[in-house]
């Protein structure tokens, strides 16, 4: 899928559904290509200030999210969506344009967040405490 050469934005989905079994939204475009993003990885890539920060290297490693579902979709004017986190996460406006990103760029980006997550000793399962403990 290519974004529009007109605006150079990316495309707008024709739809998007929140499967709440499943714990996935799914974005359908119009050349019928669609794509399923897994709630956890929508809330650990928020682009609230909460997650991202207010500059470079603020970011939050965002853990514990494994079973986290979205209970929420609001339109935000022509341009975004607010969603809204069971675990009372509701801040941060997703673009068309990020969430085309994030679609694209899934694998790449999940890869990332698994590697920083094992670097740092955290855990996906809410329900796991990782304890460091230096050995000297």
């Amino acid at each position: 899928m290519s974004s529009d050469p007109a605006s150079g934005a990316a495309p707008r989905p024709r739809d998007v559904k929140l499967h709440r079994r499943s714990r996935t939204l799914e974005l359908v475009y119009g050349d019928g290509e669609s794509y399923h993003l897994p709630c956890e990885y929508l809330r650990v890539y928020s682009p609230s200030a909460e997650v991202r920060g207010h500059g470079e290297g603020q970011e939050v490693l965002q853990t514990g999210k494994l079973k986290v579902n979205i209970t929420g979709v609001k339109p935000v004017g022509h341009y975004a969506i607010q969603l809204i986190f069971d675990d009372g996460h509701d801040t941060g406006l997703y673009s068309w344009d990020y969430l085309y990103q994030l679609a694209a760029e899934q694998d790449a980006r999940w890869e990332d967040y698994l590697q920083r997550l094992q670097a740092q000793g955290g855990s996906r399962d809410p329900e796991v405490q990782v304890l460091k403990f230096d050995p000297s």
